[in-house]
């Protein structure tokens, strides 16, 4: 008679829950290989994620995990979402399209869950990188071959393939950033060539944004962002080293780039067209938008005016001709802390600013992951400055499949140590 344990049969496969988490880590792959791409593809396979993650949920271990703050936070914006709604004036179609933006941040409690537990998160990141890598190509073949753009005539912009040239600006702008760290890795542990290999990478897409595609917001917040890298990643020494080679390297392409130097000149031009004419410049406009906006968060300062209320409101203020900064109507302040303050007044500010906050905090820890989580949350922050990217589809994706997954992956990082750290306290 055998003495050995009686084992169960093998789950069905549509039951095993294995089986869905390796479904799941599939069909995100698939929504970072598409986001650079395509907005419909991206939403039916977040849509096929997460139907796939659901059925390896522990109900009791998920509602649990849901008390965390970064998660709390999220879905506090989207309930707020919702439940604004019910004081605004916008049309109820209106009201309920204006909730839409804030329904990508409940998947990332869903997120947080799934990659707590799996252990292909890398996987996401990869093909995220390999699909900007494929775009960037794409933008070098579109600019001497327009006709090959996927564009329509009258939205074509210089070395677009799909999107436009702030969404693809992000991208590589990010890119650029999050390859710094597996490139001082490499560099550190004398494994030139891989060193080397990223590096190169990571230029490729400077050049591209010098030479090709420029973005103002990326022209802002990429150096930001270098920096902070260097404070905490590098010595003194090495980060002067850095500096005086980032500063050579700007130099080299503000001179050799035509194209780098007219887009930044338009930041003056475009103030002073604005002050000197009212014209809607680009800046000129922004201005005008952010002081009204201003102005709307002042008459509701606690409440704010509902979800939805932002187009009404500018309409009713849109004064001057058409082709006048004060005459334009927009449903976006091109800011996302105006945006929220609009909407849902300091209530608003106060859950978007702690949901940054608890997911820096998620990432005060080192090693590549927490630096992509880092970087993708204060990148969401510097940028959204200038535009309302939390809620933009776009951008809104990179900030919700970057924190979920870095984020899942820093806490099953943390349980492992903490068990390590038990186990070893139990053998003392």
């Amino acid at each position: 008679m055998s003495t050995g344990a009686v084992t169960s049969p093998a789950l069905p496969v549509w039951r095993d829950p294995l089986a869905w988490t390796k479904v799941a880590d599939i069909f995100a792959v698939l929504v970072a290989l598409s986001l650079p791409w395509s907005t419909s593809l991206t939403g039916i396979f977040a849509t096929a994620w997460l139907l796939t993650a659901a059925p390896t949920l522990d109900i009791r271990l998920f509602l649990q995990s849901l008390k965390r703050p970064i998660c709390m936070f999220p879905m506090a914006l989207f309930a707020l979402a919702l439940l604004g709604t019910l004081w605004s004036d916008a049309a109820w179609s209106v009201r309920l399209y204006a909730v839409g933006p804030t329904a990508k941040l409940l998947a990332l409690p869903v997120l947080f869950y799934h990659y707590e537990r799996s252990t292909r998160g890398l996987w996401v990141f990869v093909a995220f990188l390999v699909s900007c890598t494929l775009l960037m190509a794409m933008s070098w073949i579109v600019t001497f071959a327009p006709g090959l753009s996927l564009k329509l005539p009258n939205d074509a912009e210089r070395g677009i393939f799909v999107k436009n040239h702030i969404d693809q600006g992000q991208e590589f702008a990010l890119c650029v950033v999050a390859l710094a760290y597996p490139f001082l890795a490499f560099l550190r542990a004398g494994r030139i060539s891989l060193a080397l290999l990223l590096g190169a990478l990571a230029l490729s897409f400077v050049v591209n944004m010098a030479f090709v595609i420029v973005s103002r917001t990326a022209l802002v917040t990429m150096p930001i962002l270098l920096v902070i890298f260097a404070l905490l990643h590098l010595r003194w020494r090495s980060m002067v080293v850095v500096l005086i080679t980032l500063i050579a390297l700007a130099g080299g392409a503000w001179i050799a780039s035509p194209y780098l130097r007219a887009t930044a000149a338009t930041f003056l031009s475009d103030y002073q067209q604005y002050k000197a004419t009212n014209r809607a410049t680009s800046l000129g406009t922004r201005l005008e938008i952010w002081q009204k906006s201003l102005r709307f968060f002042a008459e509701a300062p606690i409440a704010g005016h509902g979800t939805g209320s932002t187009r009404d409101l500018f309409s009713q203020a849109a004064v001057g001709r058409p082709g006048d900064a004060s005459a334009e109507i927009f449903g976006n302040p091109h800011n996302q802390t105006l945006n929220v303050a609009v909407q849902w007044g300091m209530i608003g500010v106060v859950v978007l600013y702690a949901m940054w906050l608890f997911h820096l905090l998620l990432f005060r820890g080192d090693g590549l992951v927490a630096s992509i989580g880092l970087l993708v949350v204060l990148q969401n922050i510097f940028t959204s400055l200038f535009n309302s990217h939390l809620f933009d589809f776009h951008e809104g994706w990179m900030y919700v499949l970057g924190v979920g997954v870095a984020g899942g992956m820093t806490l099953k990082a943390g349980l492992s140590e903490a068990a390590a750290r038990s186990a070893h306290l139990t053998q003392r």
